[in-house]
């Protein structure tokens, strides 16, 4: 598997040219990504690159990766970042590895978003995944309640669990936030849920990203294949 994520963020480099301002995304694909274009900066390639989160930061600095924010520059050329879901319409399910906000803000500011993932991201309905909603710790339960009930409305259902972190306390996010993991099977129309949950007060951001995918790059034991939005 790791083999076939690396070969999906070596296809990914490929779109990569001097000069480009890049958002480097979180996770164990993108991981790979930045780990590649660290190589080809040693080498004399000149990017800047914004993370989505402080472990890539912290990978893209060891890398030698020059990095910048979104209040130095004001758009990127392209955001490279892996999925937890993808479907046909290149709606994506992200945040498995807590860094949906961060990486959310970074693709809407960019002008072009590559998806690199391994085939089994691939499905014809989103939601085996469990949907991340990222959340104030004030008033959970309120926000919980609120959660449940834009389910019920788009006609989903299912367990919601707070994250916890490896050490058994509640995970918490760059931000300083919390998430709550939503195991709904399928997601039978995204747009609407993706709406319901962004107008919750306390609901910071979903892992929905519709819209932002502009390629995906799916690696197989048969080989890679590019879907782009038509």
């Amino acid at each position: 598997m790791e083999r076939l994520k690396r070969e999906a963020a070596a296809r990914a480099l490929e779109e990569v040219r001097d000069g480009m301002r890049l958002g480097l995304g979180t996770g164990s694909t993108a991981k790979h990504f930045v780990d590649l274009l660290g190589a080809r900066v040693r080498a004399g390639l000149k990017v800047v690159g914004v993370p989505t989160s402080e472990t890539t930061r912290h990978q893209a600095e060891q890398c030698g990766i020059a990095l910048t924010t979104l209040d130095e520059i004001d758009r990127l050329d392209l955001t490279i970042d892996g999925a937890d879901e993808i479907d046909p319409a290149l709606n994506l399910i992200k945040g498995g590895g807590g860094a949906l906000l961060r990486e959310k803000i970074v693709a809407a500011a960019s002008d072009r978003m590559i998806v690199i993932a391994d085939q089994s991201k691939w499905v014809d309905t989103l939601g085996r995944f469990p949907l991340p909603v990222e959340v104030v710790p004030f008033g959970l339960a309120a926000i919980r309640r609120a959660i449940a009930t834009a389910f019920a409305e788009c006609g989903v259902s299912g367990q919601i669990a707070l994250r916890k972190a490896g050490d058994g306390h509640v995970f918490v996010t760059d931000g300083g936030h919390w998430i709550l993991d939503a195991h709904l099977g399928q997601i039978a129309d995204v747009p609407r849920l993706a709406d319901r949950l962004s107008a919750i007060p306390g609901v910071v951001e979903h892992g929905l990203f519709i819209g932002l995918a502009g390629m995906v790059v799916l690696a197989s034991a048969d080989g890679i294949r590019v879907i782009e939005r038509r």
